[in-house]
């Protein structure tokens, strides 16, 4: 995403009054989040955020930043301990006139069951294509953070499905 739309969803984030979520603005120093994790030391970062569902024990970390060094900002949503990325979000697209971030599921891990993975996510939700309205307006912002949660919800889902369901074994039952 161009780095103004970030500026812009991020200061939405941080003005909205949440009803939901308790939502903490990370430090940045020289444009940088220091200390957080090894895949962002060095990155530009626009903000960071520690969100925080109310009514559960879920929370992430969600960061605007320059991920690949390009000028291409990224929404990052990290697991609440850090040790993965539950989504990288940087494609945004008009829908029905307003717009969208994009994103598809596509795991990656090496076990050779990503398939299962991606039939589980497209029959548990619909689609391997997740699309989220962007709030045009501070009183959206609580549904796109709930949106968001649930998108990373589904991902860990779907990426553990395996150790779940011997889907091997169901298919040849």
């Amino acid at each position: 995403m161009e780095k103004e739309q970030a500026i812009v969803l991020s200061d939405c984030i941080e003005n909205a009054n949440h009803f939901i979520f308790e939502i903490k603005k990370l430090e940045t120093v020289g444009g940088v989040l220091p200390r957080f994790h090894q895949w962002t030391n060095g990155k530009n970062t626009l903000a960071g955020y520690e969100v925080n569902r109310l009514d559960s024990d879920t929370g992430y970390y969600f960061l605007f930043i320059d991920w690949h060094r390009n000028e291409n900002y990224y929404l990052v949503i990290y697991a609440h301990d850090k040790s993965t990325t539950c989504a990288e979000i940087r494609h945004i697209q008009e829908i029905d006139g307003a717009p969208h971030f994009v994103w598809m599921y596509k795991p990656f891990k090496r076990d050779g069951k990503n398939d299962q993975r991606k039939a589980f996510f497209k029959q548990m939700f619909g689609s391997t294509t997740v699309q989220i309205k962007l709030p045009s307006s501070p009183h959206e912002v609580d549904d796109f953070l709930n949106q968001l949660f649930k998108l990373c919800q589904n991902r860990i889902k779907a990426d553990k499905i395996v150790d779940v369901f011997d889907v091997e074994k169901l298919e040849k039952e």
